[in-house]
């Protein structure tokens, strides 16, 4: 009963959500990207279940008791002095599995100046994020998740705060090695703006799953994201039609088809296990690539890269998530066990 229940709300929920995936949203930062394994997956690795305690922040239900005791330390710089960073610990509390996490976005030196240009020095802007996760089994196959987040923003005087709350599923069948997911991110509010006015947070529903081939080192996952909301093209709104000069034939907007809707959706991830110390990983956002390619130099944009390392105590973890041919965002994720009681 409990399963059918969950299988209704994994399957209604992206139907009756409704939001927008940009332009008008406050802390943009909860999308921002933290952990280094994450990068390498293309953002939003919702579905894997093992001892990655960062992995955690992208969806609570996949906290398991394999990282109790685990501290995570989450480093990712960007061109122009910008660079984001998490730190996690994950601890069991009676039957619950618990995570703490700080998230930080750092903007680099801005130069400050009055309504005339006169240079008055510079300052710092950052985005700040303090989580508490929980998570809880029902049995060997399913569990849910909270994360609930306190959010802080400065830029220069001026602040913002507000809060948002993460929910996610998990349902896994470990014999065939399949896991299957649902999240919904960012419910909350602003409960302070920088001005007198407050935006909306940016809410998203995902879901997704991941297989891991019986006989092959590739663990394959999909995920759809941003399901509240079918069309996540933009067609710009001074665009005009056009009158061919040769044939006199009137050339309409284009607009974005069915199947260019449909993959802009989906979002693929994969991972080559060598052994149970190396991974290797590449992900693609269809998405990423047709919002930020640059025209004509379309290069790697919306591509990942990773890899990583496992050892007994200790775990190191390289992405490298690229933009556009304009810029990319590099990570390094070290895991440590302190404790094992």
């Amino acid at each position: 009963m409990k399963f059918k229940l969950a299988l209704i709300l994994l399957i209604t929920v992206p139907f009756i959500a409704v939001a927008q995936t940009g332009g008008i949203h406050s802390f943009q930062n909860l999308n921002s990207q933290y952990n280094s394994r994450t990068m390498g997956l293309g953002g939003d690795a919702i579905t894997i279940y093992d001892n990655d305690l960062n992995l955690g922040l992208n969806n609570p239900a996949i906290l398991n008791y394999q990282m109790h005791g685990r501290f995570g330390f989450n480093q990712s710089i960007m061109s122009s002095g910008v660079n984001t960073g998490a730190l996690t610990y994950a601890r069991k509390i009676g039957g619950t599995m618990g995570m703490l996490n700080f998230r930080y976005s750092s903007y680099g030196k801005m130069k400050r100046t009055d309504i005339d240009g006169t240079d008055l020095g510079t300052f710092s802007p950052g985005d700040f994020i303090l989580g508490a996760s929980a998570q809880h089994s029902f049995n060997k196959r399913m569990s849910v998740g909270a994360t609930l987040n306190i959010l802080y923003s400065q830029l220069d005087s001026y602040t913002a705060f507000g809060t948002s709350l993460d929910i996610g599923g998990l349902y896994r069948d470990s014999a065939r090695n399949l896991n299957i997911v649902g999240v919904i991110k960012n419910l909350g509010v602003q409960w302070k703006g920088y001005t007198k006015e407050k935006n909306p947070l940016p809410l998203e529903v995902q879901l997704g799953i991941s297989h891991k081939l019986r006989h092959a080192p590739f663990r394959i996952s999909l995920v759809a994201q941003h399901l509240q909301k079918w069309d996540l093209s933009y067609v710009d709104p001074n665009a005009k039609a056009k009158v061919d000069p040769l044939t006199g034939d009137t050339i309409q907007v284009k607009k974005t088809g069915f199947f260019d809707n449909l993959a802009r959706h989906g979002k693929l991830q994969l991972e080559i296990l060598i052994g149970k110390k190396i991974q290797i990983r590449t992900a693609f956002d269809y998405q990423r690539r047709k919002e930020l390619a640059i025209v004509g130099r379309g290069g790697l944009a919306g591509f990942s890269f990773g890899a990583g390392m496992a050892f007994k105590r200790f775990s190191i973890d390289y992405g490298w998530y690229i933009y556009s041919a304009a810029g990319s965002q590099h990570g390094l994720t070290l895991n440590f066990l302190l404790s094992k009681k």
